[in-house]
């Protein structure tokens, strides 16, 4: 979780084998991301099994981490591997660079069952236009390995997109030169778009939002829209639906998008209390099976995160977004 993303939020919400096992044609709907920037965390065969003992059946890790893969090996969990930002400029460079990572962090690991390749999470300033190269680089490493059926997409946040109400939304003036290209691109390889959604941070930095409507608890209808004809009753899926607009106005209406993180701290803040966390963690899990207005249906969507991190950077609410302390203990009640 990118720490600069709160102040996106506002703008946004202002304006509004043998080598891996086979992709399975239908998964859960929720799943839990695992990050590991903290201490006294349980060992990688111990988070499997907490995974396995909660019904979790999706994770996603922001670093191929050898230990997470060969514990996952046989596990059935369903796992999104980013590359890490730190790699986009290596990727994009050549075709041979992304098969000497294919080889060395997907090829090495046997009795995965690995759905997405993330490549860049919330990718900002110049970087940005490494991506699509990367994302075509190691999308061809992988076919020329028969691994064709990981989908490689990137991960990006609601800032990306600017509109309200949701059927207003666009790529945003700042990000219109790079997202249209790889909404395209995604389009084309039918991978979805990875977008990590924060009702909490729209909330915190735009007054007039009523906490209702973003922890699901709003009695009703609190946006009508009526460029669509549909009503919003949380935020969640307001933020959800502005970007597939901003994918329809791109060209790309036919991406799908998978929520790759959502979360609400326990604790740093007036309103981060495991209250309100559990609330909205609760109602996410119980939400995502019916989609949104725009998108009915089911949403994949992976829960930020799996442990409280002491050792993140940023505001003091980055450190509390876990569901589950490092002695494996529940923040507080969830039922998956």
């Amino acid at each position: 979780m990118a720490g600069h993303r709160a102040a996106a939020y506002v703008f946004t919400v202002a304006l509004a084998l043998g080598v891996l096992a086979s992709i399975p044609a239908a998964v859960q709907s929720i799943g839990v991301c695992y990050g590991v920037i903290g201490d006294g965390l349980p060992s990688a065969s111990d988070v499997v099994q907490l995974y396995r003992s909660k019904g979790i059946t999706g994770m996603r890790i922001y670093f191929p981490d050898s230990n997470a893969l060969r514990a996952l090996s046989g596990s059935g969990i369903n796992l999104v591997i980013d590359t890490g930002n730190d790699q986009l400029r290596n990727l994009a460079a050549s075709t041979s660079n992304a098969a000497a990572w294919v080889k060395t962090n997907i090829q090495a690991y046997q009795g995965l069952t690995i759905r997405y390749i993330t490549v860049g999470n919330e990718v900002s300033g110049s970087d940005r236009q490494f991506i699509l190269p990367a994302m075509k680089n190691v999308n061809a490493a992988l076919s020329a390995v028969g691994l064709g059926g990981i989908k490689v997409s990137t991960a990006v946040q609601s800032g990306v997109t600017q509109g309200f109400p949701p059927s207003q939304g666009t790529f945003s003036s700042s990000d219109g030169s790079h997202m249209p290209p790889i909404a395209q691109y995604l389009a084309s390889t039918g991978a979805p778009l990875l977008a990590n959604i924060y009702p909490y941070f729209a909330y915190k930095g735009t007054p007039s939002i009523d906490i209702k409507y973003a922890l699901f608890t709003a009695p009703g209808t609190v946006v009508h829209d009526d460029g669509s004809g549909k009503d919003y009753q949380n935020l969640f899926d307001a933020l959800v639906d502005t970007m597939y607009s901003a994918l329809e106005s791109a060209g790309a209406g036919r991406v799908p998008i998978v929520v790759s993180e959502s979360g609400w701290p326990s604790a740093g803040d007036a309103a981060a209390t495991t209250g309100n966390a559990r609330t909205y963690n609760q109602n996410l899990i119980n939400h995502v099976g019916n989609g949104t207005p725009k998108r009915p249906g089911r949403i994949e969507t992976y829960i930020f995160a799996m442990f409280n991190e002491n050792r993140k950077t940023g505001l003091e609410t980055e450190r509390h977004f876990g569901l589950f302390n490092p002695d494996k203990s529940p923040a507080y009640s969830i039922n998956f």
